[in-house]
Parts: C-alpha cells; structure tokens; sequence
C-alpha cells in the first residue's frame, strides 16, 4: 500500500538518508571525483541542513511510503524565482527521489500528482523544476506530464558546472 505524508521536523532523519541515497542512486554517477560527491551529500543532506530546510516555511516535504517503509520524497519550494518562468505564483519541484529497486511500481507518478495537487491546493499556477541534461529518464518522464523545456542552468557540484534543463508546467 502506498502512503504520502507531509514531512514534519522529527522527519529529518528519515528525509536527510533518503536524500542521501536517491540523490547518489540518481545522480553519483555522474560525479567523477568521488569525494566531490561526498561533500556534496555532506552539504545537503545533513540531519541538521534537513531541519533547517523543513522549517523553511517556503519549502514544503512530503515522503512516498510503500507498506510504511519509506522510500522516497519530493521537496516543494513556493515562489521561488527564475528567469526562465513568467509566472511570479510558481514553485520549484526542488526533488522527486524515489530509491531505485521501487521506481518499477510507479511511484514517482503517484507523487508528482499529489505535489501537483497541493501546489494548486496553495493557489500556484506554475511548477518548474532542472533536470541534469544526461538524465534521460527523468527528462522523459517530465515530458510525458507536460513540462516544457523553457531554459537551462548550470547546477554546481564542489564547483564543476552540470547542464541542467529548466521544465516548466502551467498547473
């Protein structure tokens, strides 16, 4: 059975491992220089960085459970600006991470929609979100919910540039 619950502080252990994990599952390959991807987990997601992401009132967690195991999240930041987005009521989907062996059951779609929902739910009318040019299944994913490519960034790992799409969806 499939659960998603609102992250709470006492959570921050939970999410910071979870991202932790999705995060080198996703995206570690990536990273040639091994503790590059170290400092960067380090950085991110920490117990502590956690806490203090959750009590952001801008952001907002939410945690995907399969038989109250959990086993991914998704990380909504309201208003957050880019230039790539006309719309000033939007929000970053900043993560959707699910653990890998559990992306076989669909779960990312399951949750996207609900983050969807509650983004509606706020009033917003627009979520964008960067995905790493060389991620062809998250790209693919997107374009199959009708995010539209409307820019790009460079996302920094210990300094070295990664090309990153910027999507954007009116919602």
């Amino acid at each position: 059975m499939i659960k998603i619950k609102i992250a709470k502080e006492a959570d921050a252990v939970v999410l910071a491992l979870l991202g932790r994990v999705t995060w080198a599952e996703s995206h570690g390959h990536y990273i040639d220089d091994k503790s590059n991807l170290l400092n960067y987990l380090n950085n991110n997601f920490s117990v502590s960085k956690t806490k203090q992401d959750i009590n952001n009132p801008k952001n907002f967690f939410y945690i995907v459970y399969v038989d109250d195991l959990p086993v991914g999240y998704a990380k909504l930041v309201v208003k957050e600006k880019q230039e790539s987005v006309a719309s000033q009521n939007n929000c970053r989907l900043e993560r959707i991470f699910i653990q890998n062996e559990f992306i076989p059951l669909k779960i990312g779609q399951q949750l996207l929609t609900f983050v969807e929902k509650k983004a509606k739910a706020l009033q917003l009318d627009t979520m964008w979100l960067t995905v790493y040019i060389k991620n062809i299944r998250a790209i693919r994913f997107y374009e199959r919910n009708e995010f539209k490519n409307v820019g790009e960034l460079n996302f920094l790992v210990s300094g070295k540039a990664y090309e990153n799409i910027i999507f954007s969806k009116k919602i």
